[in-house]
């Protein structure tokens, strides 16, 4: 189970950013891997991440109010690994660098990803992962209610075909940079602190080509457009975020990773209230009064519907567990059903007798200035 984060650095819930932000600091001096001895290596950067994870989440307003209301669980649905360090302000903590850089710097090569997989190294070569890619999908609420699959098309780039991906002409051999030595970067050290930038005559690869090739005229990929079909949880939700892994952008460190944004078509008579269902449903006066069954649509289906004797217009039935469920599925909320009362335009002569004899009956008067318009006089008298 996941710390509380403001534990983690140690401040309290109404700290300010500068506050966090010094806390911070003075942690991830004290916890670099760099400044450990060999033997306290390994948990001083988990502990780093650990830290930096809190800060990146502490230090960003939108981030932190999500953590305030919804904690771990609000942050790990809406926020990947790598989300979590956008928008965080570290350049003022160590400089504006690279983050991905410096941070893989700081533990020397060890395989530690602050960010969560989007970078790798192959020989010494800093090897990114590809782009993610985001897509919006709509789908109906029924297909919200009960899951569906769905075909998307999606354009992106990938591996040319004609030279593997590697930018060179078929036939033709890649030279070690000479710039960097085939490491990919440039690495630069003040005290400390060891900064790596991406090394700009091979653009990271740690080789450089001789004879682009003809097909991606040396950049290794080509866009083209795929059809892709995707799962859709039952219980998604408008702004809902879905990842499909590894089905984004290449890169030599591996595909990045495909997020669906969802949005739900308005529905003709159900409005969604969280996992509750909401609606308006036409009763006839006779029902109303004398009270009957009725026939009431939900999503899974047609359900019977008691309607008590003398049911006035706007009160609320609820349909227990006829609502949607959790996203992945769980519990289902319910559906509510408010009562509206439709009263007849057009009358046969012998409804309009049958109902003046009922007004007789209890005393009311059907002509104007009756009974009702005198209540309303008295009350204004």
């Amino acid at each position: 189970m996941k710390k509380d984060y403001y534990e983690i650095l140690g401040v309290p819930k109404d700290s300010t950013v500068p506050q966090i932000k010094k806390a911070y600091r003075s942690l991830a001096l004290k916890h670099h891997p760099d400044r450990v001895p060999a033997e306290q290596k390994k948990e001083a950067e988990e502990k780093f991440k650990e830290i930096s994870e809190a800060y990146g989440v502490l230090s960003d307003p939108q981030k932190r109010q999500m953590y305030d209301q919804y904690g771990h669980q609000g942050i790990d649905q809406r926020y990947t690994a790598e989300d979590i360090f956008k928008g965080a302000d570290f350049s003022s903590v160590f400089g504006d660098t690279d983050l991905g850089d410096i941070f893989s710097q700081f533990l020397g090569g060890a395989g530690f990803d602050l960010f969560g997989g989007s970078s790798s190294r192959q020989g010494g070569t800093r090897v990114r992962r590809g782009r993610d890619i985001q897509y919006e999908i709509e789908i109906s609420l029924e297909e919200a209610y009960t899951g569906v699959k769905k075909k998307i098309t999606v354009p992106r780039h990938e591996h040319c075909e004609e030279c593997k991906g590697t930018g060179a002409k078929k036939g033709t051999a890649l030279k070690t940079c000479k710039t960097c030595n085939g490491n990919g970067q440039v690495v630069m050290s003040s005290g400390f602190f060891r900064m790596a930038q991406t090394c700009t005559a091979c653009g990271g690869r740690g080789q450089t080509i001789q004879e682009p090739c003809p097909q991606c005229h040396g950049q290794g990929v080509v866009r083209v457009t795929r059809s892709i079909e995707v799962n859709i949880p039952e219980g998604v939700d408008n702004d809902s975020r879905l990842r499909v892994r590894g089905e984004g952008e290449v890169g030599g460190g591996g595909a990045g990773d495909l997020f669906l944004y969802i949005r739900i078509r308005p529905h003709a008579f159900l409005e969604r209230a969280g996992k509750d269902l909401q609606m308006n449903l036409p009763l006839s006066f006779v029902i109303a009064a004398l009270g009957g069954e009725v026939s009431v649509p939900t999503l899974g289906g047609n359900v019977m519907m008691k309607i008590p004797a003398g049911t006035q217009s706007g009160k609320i039935f609820r349909l227990r567990g006829k609502g949607m469920s959790e996203l992945h599925g769980g519990n289902h909320g319910d559906q509510y059903v408010r009562a509206m009362i439709q009263v007849p335009t057009h009358l046969s002569s012998e409804q309009k007798k049958i109902l003046e004899q009922f007004a007789q009956i209890s005393g009311e008067k059907t002509e104007a200035g009756g009974s009702f318009t005198e209540k309303i006089k008295k009350v204004f008298k």
